[in-house]
């Protein structure tokens, strides 16, 4: 039996999903700041949900683990994200465990129940990791900042959105496999019937192929499989 296409579409968006979630969560720069007033016309800071980074442009030297003079850490959305992002990390890890148990591997057949629950579990860390991305970006321009500045989104946040979309159109796919597993139980199970050899005087065999119906017509047994006559007697 070949592979569902939804099963390999899930198995191809899911781990492309957390790769770009893990690229967004780490990498410092959810949102950049630039042209900071009293401070060289060429210096960005590049904030992320664990670290500050400045770098400058000119001779492109780059230092992170800068010091949270305004509190930027301590606001809501980033405490959020620091929290929901590693949980849809480790959900979609265990997803796709399940995942690779459920579609084929090395088994002859895929279990659909196994890869729907699998696709569920998937869909969950796409939301979790969509909630915080949102969120800071509805609230990027609220977020403290140096006065007169300028605010830009960064590429860490860019990531997360894709691989969340890329999360949950995976476990879509793969949930699309509870569908077989409603086809597969409502199929009537029919017993399977006996063959038997088709001798001369029997009234209920059955023939292996094709080429004993053209014998059994040529040899004119269909005449022997009734009860002799009297005048045979």
């Amino acid at each position: 039996m070949r592979t569902p296409t939804a099963m390999i579409v899930g198995l191809v968006l899911c781990p492309c999903g957390l790769l770009l979630m893990l690229t967004g969560t780490l990498a410092p720069s959810w949102r950049k700041v630039s042209l900071i007033p009293d401070e060289p016309i060429d210096l960005i800071l590049e904030q992320g949900l664990w670290d500050i980074c400045s770098e400058r442009q000119s001779s492109h030297v780059r230092q992170c683990s800068q010091a949270d003079k305004l509190g930027y850490f301590e606001e809501l959305p980033v405490r959020v994200a620091q929290g929901l992002m590693p949980t849809s990390l480790v959900l979609t890890s265990l997803g796709l465990v399940v995942a690779a148990l459920g579609v084929r591997c090395w088994q002859k057949e895929p279990q659909h129940l196994l890869a729907g629950i699998a696709g569920l579990v998937l869909l969950l860390p796409g939301l979790l990791s969509l909630a915080p991305a949102s969120w800071y970006t509805h609230e990027l321009w609220a977020l403290p900042a140096p006065a007169g500045s300028t605010l830009v989104v960064g590429y860490s946040l860019v990531l997360s959105y894709l691989g969340s979309c890329l999360e949950i159109l995976g476990g879509l796919a793969l949930a699309l496999s509870f569908h077989h597993c409603r086809k597969e139980r409502g199929a009537p199970k029919l017993p399977p019937s006996p063959v038997m050899e088709a001798g001369p005087w029997s009234t209920t065999g059955a023939y292996r192929n094709p080429w004993d119906v053209l014998e059994d017509e040529r040899d004119g047994r269909h005449w022997r499989t009734s009860l002799p006559c009297d005048s045979d007697l």
